[in-house]
């Protein structure tokens, strides 16, 4: 009673490899990266359920919208697990192969699913992750005014510690620079300006929201969570009900450690980060909070710092405990957590 597919998704097409459960045909082949072509497909099997699995890869938004809108079922599949399944013996990859795979696992009910987050919460995370995304390009853009002095010699202890503020802009003014240096910062903050223009009624709609937002409210009950990592650990982390323990949420996120176990070897490797680098972000800024004396986690990170741990990984340590407080901050709340701000 059902066709159980498997979408290989690119940006000009969409290789597909389809399962009908009753007689065992498989049917493959390809059509157009569009809605219109996915609604088209699923319209192939009329009165049938269908179930398709689609990789966790650019262009997903969209081909799990037109699949849902059509009748079908979207499976959202994580793209490291998927990869981790199909194992390390090196075979062809092509996107039958992928698209097959995919299939595969959802029939066999071993399809390592993302979550699909509701319309409201998508355009929080759009919006939430576009923030992080200036922040990252002002900071790259000072970064190589900074380098452009460096590399004319200009020693880095004589520059202000606050370079974009009134005093450090009249500062770069005055110091001697070749012309094509001079131009190179001069267009640096021309953009860092742009930025900031981009930046502040953004950053106040995020703020706005996480004050109003019931999850986002709950979350910065914690110590050195504030308004937009709040949103962001909200957005990112999503429905947690879908997570059976705190660790998983750790995991979702990236922040595990991984181990390497062979008989009684054992070797503690790097984080792995196969989650969400925004959410990384978000709870180890919130993490570095405990360094002050008034945080309830300093004695913690005190006592990691003794044990001969470098400031990051205590972060880090601190920064996996507030991931667990979080869960279970938002799992006590339920559907709540993400409900959507009402005028």
């Amino acid at each position: 009673m059902a066709i159980v597919a498997g979408y290989d998704v690119h940006r000009n097409q969409i290789t597909f490899d389809a399962l009908d459960t009753d007689s065992g045909e498989v049917t493959r082949g390809r059509i157009d990266s569009t809605r219109e072509a996915v609604s088209a497909w699923v319209e192939r099997f009329p009165g049938r359920q269908v179930q398709v699995a689609v990789e966790a890869c650019t262009g997903w938004l969209f081909v799990c919208e037109a699949l849902a809108e059509a009748g079908a079922v979207p499976h959202l599949a994580e793209p490291a697990e998927v990869a981790a399944r199909r194992g390390s013996k090196r075979r062809a990859k092509t996107d039958r192969a992928d698209a097959r795979h995919l299939r595969q696992l959802l029939a066999e009910g071993r399809l390592p699913e993302a979550w699909i987050p509701p319309a409201h919460v998508q355009q929080w995370r759009t919006r939430a992750r576009l923030r992080k995304t200036l922040v990252d390009e002002r900071g790259q853009w000072l970064q190589r005014i900074q380098a452009t002095l460096f590399h004319h010699g200009v020693p880095a202890g004589s520059v202000p510690e606050r370079l974009l503020s009134g005093r450090g802009r009249a500062w770069l003014a005055g110091v001697a620079l070749p012309d094509a240096a001079r131009e190179r910062i001069t267009v640096a903050l021309a953009i860092i300006e742009a930025l900031d223009q981009q930046l502040a009624p953004l950053e106040r709609d995020l703020r706005a929201l996480a004050r109003r937002q019931t999850g986002c409210r709950a979350l910065q009950a914690h110590f050195g969570i504030g308004a937009t990592t709040a949103l962001t650990i909200l957005c990112e982390l999503g429905d947690v009900s879908r997570l059976s323990a705190s660790r998983k949420a750790v995991r979702a996120v990236g922040l595990d450690v991984g181990v390497h176990r062979s008989d009684r070897r054992s070797r503690v490797g790097k984080l792995t980060k196969q989650g969400s680098p925004n959410a990384r972000w978000a709870l180890y800024e919130a993490a570095q909070s405990a360094c002050r004396r008034t945080s309830p986690d300093h004695a913690a990170y005190l006592a990691l710092k003794a044990r001969g741990l470098s400031h990051t990984r205590a972060s880090l340590t601190i920064a996996r405990k507030l991931t667990r407080r979080s869960f279970h901050t938002l799992r006590q709340l339920g559907p709540e957590a993400l409900a959507p701000v009402t005028d």
